[in-house]
């Protein structure tokens, strides 16, 4: 059988955390920054946990070695 290789894009998106959990950064914070209030900026920082079926999926699928 030949290796499983992760998805170049689902690395730059995602990681797992200690425990397995999957951790992805907020959407719509890469450009046009002017445009949203000072409060949606606030909201969008840092990252969030995934629902627990949608991260297995991504490690099944996605990130099969991480």
């Amino acid at each position: 059988m030949p290796k499983l290789k992760t998805k170049s894009g689902a690395k730059k998106r995602f990681k797992i955390t200690g425990t397995g959990k999957v951790v992805y950064a907020h959407a719509g914070k890469r450009h046009g920054m002017i445009k949203r209030s000072t409060k949606q900026i606030r909201n969008l920082r840092g990252t969030n946990v995934l629902f627990k079926t949608d991260g297995d999926n991504v490690k099944k699928f996605f990130l099969p070695n991480g």
